[in-house]
């Protein structure tokens, strides 16, 4: 594993472009996951420890947000492995504007919609607008390294062992199904009029944090 790492670090992927693309699959679903379940136990705390909600719009536990963030650090930071400082900074900035580009146009275009608001949330010292506040890009730094040091790779080392057609196989078919939930619930629904995730966790009980 040292020797893995050592290279890890120091020397180029060297995949070719279908397995590179199945580790950005990979990335998609794994950040996808990450950011559901922070966001499932911070707002368990946030509610004052009562009850959990579901967080996102989809069926699948996932958040897109923090896909594209991810897919934002890893595409921005990866030439910097050596330097975890650079990568938790540049990680900090790059979602931080991520973060509040999404939710002020989101607002503004959108007739006030927000799918956040740290106006209404505990720690959220910085906060600017409600879109983003210091807490916020503080954990996306912190995660940036986690991607980084743990996540990528994770996801190279599963490219390494198993034999290349198991590898693709495991990503596209994941990465799939969160996709095709993702456009179901954001345009597909819209389109043709039927239940998007949340209106039938609603009805299922599921408690949803209201802005």
């Amino acid at each position: 594993m040292k020797t893995f790492y050592h290279k890890y670090l120091n020397e180029k992927p060297g995949f070719d472009l279908i397995t590179n693309i199945g580790i950005i699959c990979l990335i998609i679903v794994i950040a996808g996951l990450f950011g559901w379940f922070y966001e499932f136990i911070f707002y368990f705390f946030n509610g004052g420890m009562k009850e959990f909600y579901w967080r996102g719009g989809n069926f699948l536990p996932w958040i897109n947000i923090y896909a594209y963030g991810a897919l934002g650090i890893y595409a921005l930071t990866f030439r910097y492995r050596k330097n975890p400082l650079k990568v938790f900074f540049l990680g900090l900035l790059i979602c931080g504007i991520l973060e509040f580009a999404s939710g002020y146009v989101m607002y503004t275009f959108f007739d006030g919609w927000r799918c956040w608001d740290y106006n209404k949330e505990i720690w959220n010292f910085g906060n600017i607008g409600g879109f983003v506040c210091l807490r916020s890009v503080t954990f996306f730094g912190l995660s940036g390294l986690v991607l980084i040091y743990v996540i990528i790779p994770l996801c190279y080392k599963l490219a390494q062992a198993l034999p290349k057609k198991v590898f693709l196989s495991i990503a596209f078919t994941l990465c799939a199904i969160i996709m095709i939930d993702e456009i179901y619930n954001l345009v597909i629904a819209r389109l043709i009029h039927t239940p998007r995730a949340s209106r039938i966790y609603k009805k299922l009980g599921f408690k949803f944090v209201n802005f």
